[in-house]
Parts: C-alpha cells; sequence; structure tokens
C-alpha cells in the first residue's frame, strides 16, 4: 500500500501535529510492507529517500508570514507530479484550509482509485472562527460564522471517504454538523521515552531552592491565549499572594505572548523560562522533574502534550472541553477547571500543591500507559486497507 501525506499544519517548530508526523515517519521506516510519502512544505524541492518505506518529498512552498515556520502548498505543480509519480492507495490531507480541495481535484484526475482521508487536527471553525469572531463582534455574529466555518469545512472535504478525528467530543460535534463516514483514531505517547523514570534530581533540587515543599509546574505549550498562558499567569500572581512556599514553574516554547513571560520572570523569583525544547528527551526530563501540569486549552483535538504529561506522572488541571476534559475526567488524575477564571484556576492549583498527590500521579501513568503510536498506526492501517466508503457530499 502507498499512502502520501499532505499538512499545512507541519512546522519544524510545531506542536503535536508535528509530532503526529514525526511518529508516522519513524513508524513507517521500518514498515516493510507499506509505503509512506510525506509531502513537506519547505523552502526547497528536493527528494530524501529515509528508507524503502519512508519517503520525504520535500516542496518549496509559501512562508506564511507572522507564523513561526508554516509554509502553505495549495498549487498544482506542488500536488500534481507526486500523486503522478507515486500513484497512491490512500491520501491523508491533514489541514483544512484550501489544500483539501486543491487535492481532492487533482487525485480524482490522476488517481481516482485513491482513498482520500482527511484528518481533523484542528476544530478550526470553533477555536479559530467563532472564538475569533464571537470575541470582535459578539455571540450571533460568532455563530453566524461557525455555521459559515463548517459550510467551508464540508465543502473542501466533499468527495472524501472519511475524516480522522482523535477527540470523542469532536466527532459528536462533527456528527452534530452533518459529517459522515468518521474515524475515532486516538494518537499515542512514547510511554518509554515519557516516564516518571526520567527525573532529574539535581534539577528539582535546583527549582525547589532549599524548600522540600515546593511544587514544581512545567508549562511546555505556545504562549497564546488559546493556550491559557494569560489565565495562568494571572493565577500566579495570585499564588504568590496567598502562599509562603510558592510553586516553582518552568515555561518552555515560543508564542505571541513572550512579553508577557518577561515580564513575569523580572517579578517573580520562581519562574523559569528554557526557550524551544526540540529534543524528547529534554522534554521528558522537564515533565517527570515536575509535579503538575496544566492544559488550558479547551480547543484541543487530542492533547498529546497532556498525554505525554501524565506519562511522566504529572497531576492535570484540565480545560472544561475537548481533549483536556477528556483525558483528565477518564483518568481521575486531576481537575477540571469548570469556572475558566484565574481564580478558579489558583484555587486547583493552590489544592494540589498541599495535597499529597502519589494516588494521581500514579493514576496519570496508568492511564497514559493505554496508548502508543504503535497502537495507532496499527489502528490507522486497518482504517486505510478498509474498501472505500460513500464519499462525502
Amino acid at each position: 500500500m502507498t499512502i502520501i501525506d499532505f499538512n499545512n499544519f507541519w512546522s519544524p517548530s510545531g506542536g503535536g501535529v508535528r509530532r503526529y508526523h514525526l511518529e508516522k515517519m519513524k513508524y513507517y521506516t521500518s514498515e516493510s510492507n507499506n509505503l509512506l510519502v510525506f509531502v513537506m512544505p519547505d523552502s526547497k524541492t528536493y527528494t530524501e529517500e529515509v528508507s524503502p518505506s519512508l519517503i520525504v518529498e520535500h516542496v518549496k512552498a509559501f512562508k506564511m508570514p507572522l507564523y513561526n515556520g508554516y509554509r502553505f502548498i495549495w498549487k498544482k505543480k506542488q500536488i500534481a507530479p507526486y500523486l503522478k509519480k507515486y500513484n497512491p492507495d490512500v491520501i491523508e490531507v491533514g489541514s483544512p484550509y484550501i489544500l483539501p480541495k486543491a487535492v481532492s481535484k487533482q487525485s480524482l484526475k490522476i488517481c481516482p482509485q485513491a482513498k482520500l482521508l482527511g484528518f481533523w487536527h484542528a476544530d478550526f471553525p470553533i477555536t479559530y472562527v467563532q472564538r475569533a469572531f464571537t470575541r470582535l463582534f459578539g455571540k450571533k455574529i460568532g455563530s453566524l460564522a461557525r455555521k459559515l466555518a463548517f459550510a467551508y469545512a464540508h465543502y473542501q472535504f466533499k468527495n472524501y471517504h472519511g475524516i480522522q478525528v482523535s477527540c470523542k467530543e469532536v466527532i459528536e460535534r462533527l456528527k452534530e454538523e452533518g459529517f459522515q463516514n468518521l474515524y475515532w483514531i486516538p494518537l499515542g505517547c512514547n510511554i518509554e521515552l515519557f516516564s516518571p523514570n526520567k527525573r532529574d534530581e539535581s534539577l528539582v533540587k535546583n527549582l525547589k531552592q532549599g524548600d522540600v515543599n515546593r511544587s514544581i509546574i512545567f508549562f511546555p505549550h505556545r504562549f497564546s491565549k488559546e493556550k491559557g498562558i494569560d489565565i495562568f499567569l494571572k493565577a500566579y500572581s495570585l499564588l504568590a499572594e496567598q502562599m509562603s512556599s510558592v510553586p516553582a514553574v518552568v515555561f518552555a516554547g515560543t508564542g505571541p505572548l513572550q512579553v508577557l513571560i518577561d515580564a513575569a520572570l523580572k517579578k517573580y523569583e520562581h519562574l523559569h523560562f528554557v526557550g524551544f525544547l526540540s529534543s524528547e528527551e529534554e522534554m521528558a526530563r522537564y515533565y517527570a522533574s515536575a509535579d503538575i501540569g496544566v492544559a488550558l486549552s479547551a480547543w484541543e483535538t487530542f492533547g498529546l502534550s497532556i498525554l505525554e504529561s501524565m506519562a511522566c506522572g504529572n497531576v492535570l488541571i484540565g480545560a472544561p472541553a475537548g481533549a483536556a476534559r477528556e483525558h483528565v475526567s477518564a483518568s481521575n488524575a486531576g481537575y477540571i477547571l469548570e469556572s475558566y477564571t484565574p481564580e478558579a484556576l489558583a484555587h486547583y492549583l493552590k489544592k494540589l500543591c498541599e495535597e499529597d498527590l502519589s494516588h494521581k500521579k500514579n493514576a496519570a501513568r496508568l492511564y497514559a500507559e493505554k496508548f502508543s503510536w504503535e497502537s495507532c498506526f496499527t489502528n490507522q492501517l486497518q482504517i486505510y486497507s478498509t474498501p472505500n466508503s460513500t464519499r462525502n457530499s
């Protein structure tokens, strides 16, 4: 079987989507019965033959201004040559803007037998469209914008045989919006790498700064409103007023609200910034050396960072919707932030800092062990190999 992946959500410094593709490429490197071709938006065009079962076609693509590392494929010359070259059995498209329609148009001409599948990596009608328009123009305009965004998604994924989704809540929403042929495909976690065994006691000692009762929080998320950095920093300022042993926080990443991090670092002694961590080993070391994680985005479609945090034994405070709620509820390894306010977040953070976390830590690890990348891609191959269902219309 030959599979081609297209995805404009790929970025060398991206988060969950980048991790999905890296793990998928790793899986197919030694998958002798199938060939994966990843068409990667890049600064220049060339072919990288990684193994007999994995090829990366780097395609020169337009660089999106103000978006760190993201490039955009949409032209016929960026799509058609690869469909002709490989004549795939399966085509997967992981981003919803323009690309799904562009790919389906060419595939119906070049390889009409191919199974066309989308991957709903971002719940964009809610996350980006409705939220933005509601904030700017109010609920009525936000609701209208949501309807138009779902209509646009129907148009983009017309002629597709199905859409893969990693969050059950999102699947139910897509069903309500009239989408058919939806496949639940939970993503995975490297539970050997992301493990409590990666705890670095010298790092823990340095962060606690002589106070054995000090809790440690790791925040490895994009510095944006979507990820809750603003509400977290406001909650931390409340903790600083309420607690004698204020928790240490390690921030890792980049984002448009970096200025808030910089200001907080100057104000509070126990905040630390380590930049963007490209090494999985370093990520695991920081996760395992922490006690508490926060998953404040209510629009996660799976939440890889949530699972990695739990695999390392972190207790979670999760947003009241999306994958964060799903994981925290199913694991009993934390609290759900039903009231999305700094005061509520500060309350739960203080509560966790003051209680024995051993039971919740164990629950987090046991829950994460249910997921693996191997099972994710094995299940996905079954979806790929099933006979084509009726195309979405």
